[in-house]
């Protein structure tokens, strides 16, 4: 898919922090950074930390929800973050659904813009000088790595991914669209006497076949592409059919029924979305496969 150019932000918004509902949460963002960082082969490491500002300590994870953070700056973003369907369309199309839904433009989706950053990266290392700040382009495509892996974000048009679903989480009222972000991963922290770092240890404990299944799906779908996210928007449309909308309709009560046969759904794609984010990295910073591209 063709690279679009996208005007550059300067450096210093990285140090902007809005109010922001939407993406997985920061906890959310940050596992799947997490995750990612530590099966980062020699190459991508070392680029990832070249790349942070110095400021982020080599930490990832830490920075990983900033295009969340600065959404409300760079308004032109925000098509990026997800790619939702038509009602009770359980799969993604790209021509019906990697649209701008404000403007119209093609090709505004999560799915292109995975593409697009990818395509940034890939100018890491080479002698002739990026017009593209790879840092944010580093940033960007780590988030919405993120991004495509939660359900919701590619949910309905009409509901705006289950932003306009109101449901009481146990005794709160909450829109659907931060259950997913959010809810279920505090109330794992709650319900289990876990911290963030013993979710993110539980999740890499399972993680082995995730990382098996990422090499043969990727062999089987990339088409010499650096990672497949079509695919990764049509298993999360169908998530969010299947997991997400069922029995969530507006003003459902939302408890342990619903909690405990979703959270293994949600530590799942928190898996993946990490896993492929490392396998993408590794593909991108590795110098023989990016000088092929």
């Amino acid at each position: 898919m063709g690279c679009f150019r996208i005007e550059a932000v300067v450096i210093v918004s990285l140090m902007l922090v809005l109010p922001n509902a939407e993406g997985w949460g920061k906890e959310g963002h940050a596992i799947v950074c997490k995750i990612a960082q530590a099966r980062l082969d020699t190459a991508a490491a070392e680029a990832v930390s070249k790349l942070l500002p110095k400021s982020a300590e080599n930490d990832l994870a830490s920075l990983c929800s900033w295009p969340d953070d600065v959404r409300r700056a760079i308004p032109w973003s925000s098509a990026l973050h997800f790619a939702d369907t038509p009602d009770s369309v359980c799969s993604y199309d790209h021509t019906r659904d990697c649209v701008d839904p404000r403007t119209g433009l093609q090709n505004r989706c999560v799915v292109a813009a995975i593409y697009n950053y990818t395509n940034q990266l890939l100018g890491y290392g080479s002698n002739i000088e990026s017009n593209y700040n790879l840092t944010e382009a580093l940033l960007f495509l780590s988030h919405f790595f993120g991004d495509i892996h939660q359900p919701l974000h590619c949910g309905f048009v009409s509901d705006q991914g289950g932003n306009a679903i109101n449901v009481l989480w146990y005794n709160a009222t909450q829109k659907l669209h931060r259950v997913w972000d959010d809810n279920i991963i505090e109330t794992e922290f709650e319900k289990f006497d876990q911290d963030f770092d013993d979710l993110v240890d539980a999740i890499q404990r399972n993680i082995t076949r995730v990382w098996a299944n990422e090499v043969q799906d990727w062999e089987h779908c990339s088409n010499g592409d650096i990672s497949c996210p079509a695919i990764y928007a049509s298993e999360s449309a169908e998530d969010a059919c299947k997991w997400a909308y069922k029995d969530a309709p507006e003003g459902a009560l939302l408890d342990d029924e619903y909690f405990f046969s979703r959270f293994p759904i949600v530590n799942l794609r928190l898996a993946q979305g990490g896993v492929r984010l490392a396998a993408a990295l590794n593909r991108i910073f590795n110098t023989k496969y990016a000088a092929e591209m």
